[in-house]
């Protein structure tokens, strides 16, 4: 059997055809299994200085092949992205009480106090909370966090006193600025005090209140591959951190 002038004229572009096939099957078996695809994350503030950094390296070692897309949102825009699929999943303080939403926590840390350089309570080791009964305080509003701004407001609650905020913003770095500023006081979880700036101090809590927690979130019943390994690399870093020693509070 031999090809006609027209069979060898074609043969190079059924060839091609076939790889094409072949190739575009290999990519979706590793679509399918969670190896390649795009897989969309938001994440607070203040998980950037914590898993976030750590997360990125850890997924992209396990699956090179996936195109992480990172968007910064504070905790209620993003439990509104992913129940409209804006978001495959989402970093947000505390675990948000949201309905058609599933969740992990994956990360524990301990308070601070921020305060501006030269405050009384800064010549202290730690500060007790029920000493900033009567600061002035900056603190994000609570349609930025609901849970995270309640967890907060409820420190101060179970210290005695319900914060005077004085001002607002929705980013740590503004509020620690607004502190160095000596506008007023805040509390924080911890990895903020990452943020070294001028005239501004850091002093852990004493008696600690609970741990604040990290909580990684996704639409309930989404069991795709490439979520399912995001959420096992989270799941795996944050048991992790957990054997490693907390960072304190510090100038």
């Amino acid at each position: 059997m031999t090809l006609t002038a027209a069979g060898r004229e074609l043969l190079p572009a059924a060839r091609g055809a076939l790889e094409q096939v072949a190739g575009g099957l290999a990519a979706a078996r590793r679509v399918g299994a969670g190896l390649a695809g795009r897989l969309r994350v938001g994440f607070a503030a203040s998980p950037a200085f914590t898993v976030l950094p750590e997360a990125v390296r850890a997924y992209r070692r396990r699956f090179p092949d996936v195109e992480l897309e990172l968007r910064e949102l504070t905790s209620a825009p993003q439990a509104d992205a992913l129940r409209t699929g804006a978001l495959d999943a989402g970093l947000v303080r505390e675990s948000p009480t949201e309905p058609g939403l599933a969740g992990a926590e994956v990360w524990r840390e301990p308070f601070v106090a921020v305060l501006p350089d030269g405050h009384p309570l800064g010549r202290e080791e730690a500060v007790a909370v029920e000493a900033l009964a009567d600061e002035p305080f900056v603190l994000f509003p609570r349609a930025a966090g609901p849970a995270f701004h309640d967890r907060v407001t409820g420190v101060c609650a179970d210290a005695g006193f319900a914060p005077r905020v004085v001002q607002r913003a929705v980013e740590w770095q503004t509020l620690v600025a607004f502190v160095g500023a000596g506008l007023g006081v805040t509390i924080a979880p911890a990895e903020v005090s990452r943020l070294r700036l001028d005239g501004v101090v850091y002093r852990r809590s004493a008696p600690e209140p609970a741990p604040t927690v990290v909580t990684l979130c996704w639409r309930d019943g989404d069991t795709r591959p490439l979520l399912r390994g995001f959420i096992e690399t989270m799941r795996a870093l944050g048991a992790e951190k957990e054997q490693a020693p907390h960072r304190r509070g510090g100038r």
